[in-house]
């Protein structure tokens, strides 16, 4: 079956791809659907964001869609910058620009007072019903960006089980760590004990 993933973003396309590892599900993304214009993401909460992309998609397409929206909390700063994490050093914003201000941000806060957490809610539309699972890690800022894996705010979070940023570690994982990682787990599970997709999984 096609599914939809409300994104452009060709890694989280690849990382869900991945983690459903399956020749039954086919994921696709916003690039396949050129017509389908920029989605406002004007929700308070992560959860209003994701469901309001998979709203859309669903809505244009008429096909089963997934959304995500991740958000960086970080203690020094009172949960900053959260829901507004992919525009945080402004609109159109690269990620190494939301990195470098995170950095020019945290610069001189002690190591115990530079814990964060990553969290995803991830949001599934269909004609049948909807569904919503969500993940999170915590980890610390770390004071350089470190590593050349991953995307957004990789290279400065920082986790101390693994002694790496996200950034430094494979994309496998990574997976079995992240926010998004047990999100998509989660969802998968969700989507499984619905029917929605089959139980026994073949490799692609």
């Amino acid at each position: 079956m096609d599914i939809v993933l409300a994104t452009h973003n060709k890694d989280k396309r690849s990382e869900l791809s991945k983690a459903f590892n399956s020749k039954d599900v086919n994921i696709l993304s916003l690039e396949d659907f050129p017509h389908i214009g920029e989605i406002i993401e004007d929700g308070d909460t992560l959860r209003d964001n994701a469901f309001i992309k998979a709203h859309t998609v669903y809505g244009i397409t008429g096909l089963p869609s997934i959304s995500d929206d991740t958000g960086l909390e970080v203690d020094a700063l009172n949960g900053a910058p959260g829901v507004y994490s992919a525009r945080y050093a402004g609109e159109n914003c690269s990620y190494m620009d939301n990195v470098n201000k995170i950095i020019k941000t945290m610069s001189g806060v002690p190591l115990d007072l530079r814990t964060a957490q990553f969290k995803t809610v991830m949001a599934f539309v269909s004609n049948k019903m909807e569904l919503v699972s969500e993940g999170s890690v915590k980890g610390l800022i770390a004071e350089e960006a470190k590593g050349i894996g991953g995307f957004g705010y990789d290279p400065v979070f920082y986790v101390s089980e693994m002694k790496k940023t996200f950034a430094e570690m494979t994309m496998e994982q990574k997976n079995k760590i992240s926010h998004r990682g047990q999100a998509t787990k989660n969802m998968i599970e969700l989507l499984r004990s619905h029917q929605i997709i089959p139980n026994s999984q073949e490799n692609a």
